[in-house]
């Protein structure tokens, strides 16, 4: 692979550059502590101004306000923004998982209607997946949805772990619509409005003190009959392309969450002594290694794509991989630097108290594993009691399989 720019790339990277340049001056502070509502303000203001120079949903079809380009050039903006210190987008979950999403199985009059906003921030929007019974095992979610005479939707249930939940104008959610088929069919996707009669959203705390995740309540909340995203009872498939582009994002994005061996090399030089200890320098050539290794595992995954080829469940391993990574950086810092690292003013108390609660995003650890060991190296499945079982069911057969 060769790894220079293209002439034309070395002039989008330019020209980006050069953009940044002139108006990082508008960039806000990197989301944190303080007022959260000014905060979203000046993010949502500056996702704006990136949508208007073409630098967001660079990969997106032209038609649907996207630049349609290829997955290199928004690799390209990745670097560029990260080079010049500024934050990216507001809303990544949006516009890297959802919007995507809609794109590929949502209507027309849907595409119409909410990605233009999305892509500008004028909409943020959150991802309804998990739920308290259901995290990794996304399949199991008892959150329901029932279809009313008049085509309408009535949705009841539980979401958990939203994040951005709180300032969201539009979920993408998940429901159980027949729970008489087995759990991977019975579900269908849903387009919900976050102010609708009957939301309740109630912030969940992290260790950083931020309230990034949510826990969300549905109460006989009314849809419109126009909400599903895809087919009735096929949402799983429509849930696969959200997960892909979560996995992607995470695992392949990794240094633009700042997740880089080079800048975890700068803290740790900064004591000269540490920097010279052998276990110092073995812990962090380890964490270095795997990193890097990252690094050319998104290249192969960029260049999969950009032969119109679409990722496969190996993205994980890359999710995996970056926040272990990151992990264990976090950690050797803290050793390094002391208490100083976890200082409210320090650039690493964020990173360390965040990145925990990050194992648990796109899957935890143990089911992508589970996931890559079955479906990439053709090893045995996990035995399962929900093949071929009614969902309704499951929960009979559970008791009696423990029964016995």
């Amino acid at each position: 692979m060769d790894l220079n720019d293209t002439p034309e790339q070395a002039a989008y990277r330019a020209e980006v550059r050069a953009w940044l340049e002139q108006n990082a001056v508008h960039a806000p502070a990197t989301r944190g502590r303080g007022d959260e509502q000014e905060a979203v303000a000046a993010h949502r203001a500056w996702q704006r101004r990136l949508a208007e120079a073409g630098y967001v949903g660079v990969t997106w079809p032209a038609e649907h306000g996207g630049q349609g380009k290829g997955p290199l050039h928004q690799v390209v903006v990745n670097q560029e923004i990260a080079r010049a210190g500024v934050p990216g987008i507001l809303d990544a979950i949006g516009v890297g998982m959802l919007g995507p999403t809609l794109i590929a199985h949502g209507s027309d009059e849907q595409k119409q209607r909410y990605l233009a906003p999305m892509l500008h921030g004028d909409e943020v929007w959150c991802q309804l997946f998990s739920e308290p019974a259901a995290g990794s095992d996304l399949a199991g979610i008892q959150t329901r949805a029932r279809q009313e005479p008049d085509g309408s939707w009535r949705l009841s249930g539980q979401k958990v772990w939203t994040t951005n939940a709180q300032f969201a104008a539009y979920g993408l959610l998940l429901a159980r619509t027949d729970p008489d088929a087995h759990k991977h069919k019975g579900l269908t996707m849903f387009v919900v409005p976050m102010d609708a009669e009957g939301v309740t959203i109630r912030p969940l705390r992290q260790i950083s003190g931020e309230p990034e995740f949510n826990e969300v309540f549905f109460d006989d909340v009314k849809l419109a009959p126009d909400a599903a995203v895809g087919p009735v009872n096929g949402g799983w498939g429509v849930a696969l392309t959200t997960l892909m582009f979560e996995r992607l994002t995470i695992g392949a994005g990794s240094e633009g969450m700042g997740y880089r061996a080079d800048r975890f090399a700068a803290a740790i030089a900064s004591d000269p002594v540490a920097a010279k200890d052998p276990e110092v320098r073995a812990r962090f050539g380890a964490l270095a290694t795997e990193l890097l290794a990252l690094r050319f595992t998104g290249y192969r995954l960029l260049t999969a794509i950009s032969r119109g080829q679409i990722p496969g469940p190996e993205a994980g391993m890359g999710k995996i991989t970056a926040v272990n990574g990151a992990i264990a950086a976090g950690d050797l810092i803290a050793d390094v630097l002391g208490p100083e690292a976890l200082d409210p003013d320090s650039e690493w108390s964020y990173l360390i108290s965040f990145l925990p609660g990050l194992k648990s995003a796109g899957g935890t650890e143990e089911i992508l594993r589970n996931t890559v060991g079955e479906r990439v190296l053709g090893l045995p499945p996990e035995p399962r009691l929900d093949k071929g079982v009614p969902f309704s069911e499951l929960r009979a057969k559970e008791r009696q399989e423990v029964a016995s």
